[in-house]
């Protein structure tokens, strides 16, 4: 299955689909800036981006947060990748992690934490839904290593 194109604005610019193409890229859409499971979560990719970066694989992180939120969030945690702004939802849509989601009874609409391995062709290689942080950047780096 391809991978749903996209574009967005970093702090540091525009990035898109294309600029990935002939690259394996890790995609993941997280809740929040700085919150305690999207810190942790960021945190866990930051410290095995050497290991990510040696064979050749990119990290995108995706949010409905500002561009200047995740300007401060990057900078908090010392973050070397990328946090694309999906202020519309759009791209969320796309990937299909804009859920119904509830919290002590309530209900509301929100991001599911979800990655995406996305292969060199621009297909979905593997798809992670409803993460639980703990041990997932190994996973995905262990998935992406063997493409």
């Amino acid at each position: 299955m391809s991978a749903p194109d996209f574009t967005m604005t970093c702090d540091d610019g525009p990035v898109s689909l294309a600029d990935y193409q002939g690259k394996i890229l890790v995609l993941y859409f997280y809740p929040k800036d700085d919150t305690s499971g999207c810190t942790s979560q960021a945190k866990a990719f930051r410290d095995a981006f050497a290991d990510f970066t040696a064979a050749g694989i990119s990290i995108l992180g995706v949010s409905k947060d500002s561009v200047a939120s995740h300007a401060k969030f990057r900078a908090k945690h010392e973050l070397p990748f990328r946090l694309g702004s999906d202020p519309d939802g759009a791209v969320c849509e796309a990937y299909g992690v804009w859920k119904k989601k509830s919290m002590y009874g309530r209900e509301y609409m929100g991001i599911e934490r979800s990655t995406f391995l996305i292969d060199k062709d621009g297909g979905i290689a593997r798809e992670w839904r409803k993460v639980k942080v703990t041990g997932h950047a190994a996973e995905v780096l262990a998935a992406a290593k063997a493409l």
